[in-house]
């Protein structure tokens, strides 16, 4: 596996975080929404996996492929860049500021929330042939995901609800981010992705809240309620339910 000590690693996640901050703009944006759409479409992809077998551990168990592709491709995403860019910041590399780290997750969520809308769009056109008829068990599954990941999922728990969110998303951040650390421990392709799957399986499966995910989900119920004729939708007896506008966290 090329182990690499956490205290060798450590130096390797600063310097990382320093190459950051000094990345141009156009580079920046490109690695943000690549990695935004590659994250949403393996999300989408461990979906159909689960309502296809029934299975949620075996979508789980696939989602990974989708961070592991675009880390080793060199893409950013902002859970990744949160954890590096304050290190860098924190070891006082020169050039590296607090306005420059700024700049940095403000250009990564822009490329982010732009690639995963992208691929939103894209799976919203798949699941209803076009915006032509009613989505498909994937599309109503993903749907469904989307509205709860919302505020109006957990509006009706009231500050419970709030709680619970926050929660998921600081847990979300916390193995996203482990994925990041531990992909650093090896010097080999082979065990950079077992190092990346373990930390994302466990968020996947814990039902943690990450933006590119939800933003697939959520927005996919947009575009959804925005091409459908009406309240409800027939499919021959079964009635669907319209979707409800929802926006990414």
């Amino acid at each position: 596996m090329s182990y690499i000590a956490p205290k060798e690693f450590a130096a390797k996640m600063i310097e990382a975080g320093e190459s950051k901050v000094f990345m141009s703009t156009k580079d920046t944006l490109i690695r943000a929404y690549m990695a935004g759409a590659i994250l949403a479409l393996a999300a989408a992809f461990a979906m159909t996996i689960t309502v296809n077998t029934g299975e949620p551990l075996l979508g789980a168990l696939l989602f990974p492929v989708g961070f592991c592709m675009l880390y080793l491709l060199g893409f950013d995403l902002l859970t990744g860049v949160f954890t590096l860019v304050p290190l860098a910041l924190f070891a006082r590399r020169l050039g590296v500021t607090v306005g420059g780290m700024l700049r940095n997750w403000g250009l990564v969520f822009v490329g982010n929330f732009a690639g995963a809308m992208t691929t939103a769009v894209f799976m919203a056109i798949i699941f209803t042939m076009g915006f032509s008829e009613a989505p498909n068990a994937i599309g109503e599954k993903i749907g469904h995901i989307g509205e709860a990941r919302t505020l109006v999922g957990y509006a009706a728990a009231g500050g419970a609800g709030m709680l619970t969110l926050f929660i998921r998303a600081v847990m979300c951040n916390w193995m996203v981010s482990t994925g990041v650390a531990a992909a650093m421990m090896s010097t080999s392709v082979t065990g950079k992705v077992i190092a990346m799957w373990m930390p994302n399986l466990i968020f996947f499966i814990s039902a943690s809240n990450i933006r590119s995910s939800t933003c697939i989900c959520s927005r996919r119920g947009s575009c959804w309620e925005a091409s459908s004729p009406g309240p409800t939708i027939s499919s021959g007896t079964k009635s669907r339910r319209s979707w409800a506008m929802s926006s990414a966290a």
